[in-house]
């Protein structure tokens, strides 16, 4: 993962995608590429607007700057030189000119190994998860969602939810790099929980062994939680600093009408999640 892209907001949340950018690039030695994220506003609704439209895109562009000037600061104040030419990573990069909406985050997204971005809050549920989607459906990347404080170290003790599903399988292979980091490799079963008919999980043991990559395996019952909730209160338990997640393995309008361990994960994590669809 020498590649990371991180879509940045003008908000107090984007520090921590930031912080969880930087500790995986120094892990990883990496180059870290921000643009400014907005909204889009569609044709039809720039022509309702209350303020002209010229003075609309004068805010945009000096908010555009603030969040420049926030992310090269950032970096700079944790000790990540600008790219240069010679390309000594870890480094960063801007890209000064990205257009608005959440289009783009899946589109150029394809350039790079991983999308760092904040899980969603109580607050901002619907337009960040837009472009969590649009990451995990659109990019082919995996996206890496960080939690609310970020934490000081990410992939040296790695949890795998195994349900089965192709979503997981491809998860956990775009988290290869991580998992031959990792001091510790845990494959979790939820008996009971919101599983697929695939491979066991002994199975998939077998296959990280035969990678070189030593896991053990853990089982846990639901009782009473939901599979979400048991799968996050196993990696509190195991102390875990990255858990790899297949995305919407059921239908994401089910989740959303229902919930699902995918939906559960994404705005209750307390860890980075690497999740891939």
């Amino acid at each position: 993962m020498k590649t990371i892209l991180v879509p940045t907001f003008n908000s107090l949340a984007t520090r921590s995608a930031l912080e969880t950018a930087v500790t995986l690039a120094q892990r990883t030695g990496a180059y870290i590429e921000g643009f400014a994220f907005r909204f889009g506003i569609p044709q039809y609704a720039a022509a309702e607007l209350v303020v002209p439209f010229a003075e609309y895109e004068a805010t945009a562009a000096q908010e555009t700057e603030e969040i420049r000037r926030l992310f090269e600061t950032f970096m700079q104040e944790h000790g990540i030189p600008r790219a240069s030419t010679d390309f000594h990573p870890p480094c960063f990069g801007w890209r000064a000119a990205a257009p608005d909406g959440e289009a783009f985050v899946g589109s150029y997204g394809r350039a790079f190994d991983i999308i760092v971005l904040t899980r969603p809050d109580a607050e901002v549920t619907g337009p960040v998860n837009r472009v969590i989607e649009a990451a995990l459906f659109e990019s082919g990347r995996p996206v890496l969602l960080s939690p609310p404080k970020a934490p000081r170290q990410i992939a040296s003790n790695i949890m795998i939810h195994w349900n089965g599903s192709t979503e997981q399988a491809r998860a956990n292979a775009f988290a290869a790099p991580l998992l031959h980091l990792s001091d510790r490799v845990t494959v979790l079963s939820v008996v009971g929980g919101q599983d697929v008919p695939g491979p066991s999980a002994d199975q998939i043991l077998q296959q990280l062994h035969c990678n070189g990559i030593a896991a053990e395996s853990m089982s846990v019952q639901l009782e009473g939680r939901s599979t979400g909730e048991a799968v996050l209160d196993a990696a509190r338990e195991r102390g875990c600093d990255l858990l790899i997640k297949g995305a919407f393995t059921r239908n994401r309008l089910r989740q959303m009408i229902f919930g699902g361990a995918t939906r559960h994960i994404m705005e209750h994590a307390d860890l980075p999640v690497l999740m891939a669809h």
